[in-house]
């Protein structure tokens, strides 16, 4: 079935509530959505398609929406299968549909699909325009946002901002959930890196009128964009939301934990703002890494293993790498039998990573926590609250 987003622009995306792993690694308890958008005017574009798991319904919705109509276009506005799976089996059906977008998707095209491309494709560029009657479509360019080929689109005429995985969640749409959390978890795992990709993004849409803002996952966003757009900001920038600190643990037999979770009451009883810990050996990683993000302070807690680093927050620093994790205070807390080597490593990870300040206090526990542990907590905990 699908929905109305104006009288002109009809939402025919599908919710997927089978998917366990998004991309093969971000748990999705709630789902996710394919969103798929159509212009009906004079001429008829289909913005993007979804992926393959979606197919029947999304061909139900579109057959629907069209009402016996043809479609002259199909947008393509970021090659990722999730979006463009259904390509191949739309340009087969709808064999005068021409197919819009840039050159770098035209490039990619054929390694994904055996398709004749022959007097089939619109390509645009940056600054270019499509009418399609009263509607206009207008074509920005957003490379890396987050793969090379990346474009967005703004319709003119209603405002409205096609902004392809930009402003997208997790979670299906039928979904009742805060969207900042998952679009956080969402951002930070699968956008993350690119922050100055999406800062250049932004600096463009702000030139925009912006109505509607229509996101190839996630709801369509109508209302409060100021509050939307800030949050991309902030996450693009590397900036924190707002005062907290985060407890990453890493404990093979449990006294690790322990101690982040003395560690945790110590900062609780000198201070208001959110202390949570978390088990990176059990809990969501993607989940851990997005709250990194969002508190200003972050204390990694780990067992030594085999003259390293227990293996579970060696990917967590491996992850916060990769995703430019910055412009934050880091604590440190190691355990070890006999030759306690978790400090050493975790320091060689952050001194990898841009503008952290680590503290000068660092908690070495000896296999299980002692009176003088907590002495040196006292002072690594008065350290990160210092401003």
């Amino acid at each position: 079935m699908y929905s109305k987003v104006t009288d002109s622009v009809y939402y025919i995306g599908t919710d997927d509530k089978t998917i366990d792993l998004f991309e093969s690694q971000y748990v999705v308890p709630n789902g996710v959505s394919y969103n798929s958008y159509l212009i009906m005017d004079e001429k008829v574009a289909v913005m993007d398609t979804v992926d393959p798991r979606a197919e029947e319904a999304w061909f139900a919705n579109l057959e629907e929406a069209l009402g016996g109509r043809k479609p002259d276009y199909l947008v393509i506005s970021h090659l990722e299968p999730d979006h463009a799976g259904n390509i191949q089996k739309a340009a087969e059906k709808y064999p005068d549909m021409k197919l819009v977008s840039n050159a770098k998707v035209f490039a990619f095209l054929p390694q994904f699909f055996d398709l004749d491309l022959t007097d089939r494709c619109v390509t645009v560029k940056e600054g270019d325009t499509l009418s399609l009657g009263s509607h206009t479509l207008a074509f920005v360019m957003a490379p890396m946002v987050h793969w090379p080929e990346v474009m967005v689109e703004y319709e003119t005429s209603e405002k409205i901002l096609f902004s392809a995985d930009g402003f997208g969640k997790f979670g299906a749409l039928d979904t009742e959930e805060e969207w900042a959390d998952e679009a956080r978890r969402y951002f930070i795992n699968i956008v993350g890196k690119y922050g100055a990709q999406v800062q250049a993004l932004l600096k463009k849409a702000a030139g925009l009128d912006i109505a509607a803002i229509c996101p190839l996952h996630g709801p369509v966003l109508k209302e409060n964009l100021g509050y939307y757009i800030g949050l991309y900001d902030t996450w693009s920038s590397y900036r924190p939301e707002e005062p907290g600190i985060v407890i990453a643990s890493a404990s093979i037999h449990g006294n690790t934990m322990k101690a982040a979770k003395e560690m945790a009451e110590i900062l609780k009883s000198k201070t208001d703002i959110p202390v949570k810990v978390y088990d990176l050996a059990r809990d969501d990683m993607a989940l851990v890494i997005a709250e990194a993000y969002r508190y200003d302070r972050l204390v990694l807690a780990a067992a030594s293993y085999d003259g390293g680093v227990f293996l579970c927050m060696e990917d967590f620093l491996t992850h916060l790498k990769y995703k430019a994790f910055q412009n934050r205070k880091v604590g440190l807390i190691e355990n070890g039998t006999w030759a306690p080597s978790a400090g050493r490593v975790m320091k060689g990870y952050l001194e990898e990573m841009k503008n952290l300040q680590v503290c000068e206090t660092m908690v070495t526990i000896r296999s299980s926590m002692k009176p003088e542990n907590r002495e040196t907590m006292e002072q690594l905990a008065d350290e990160l609250l210092a401003q």
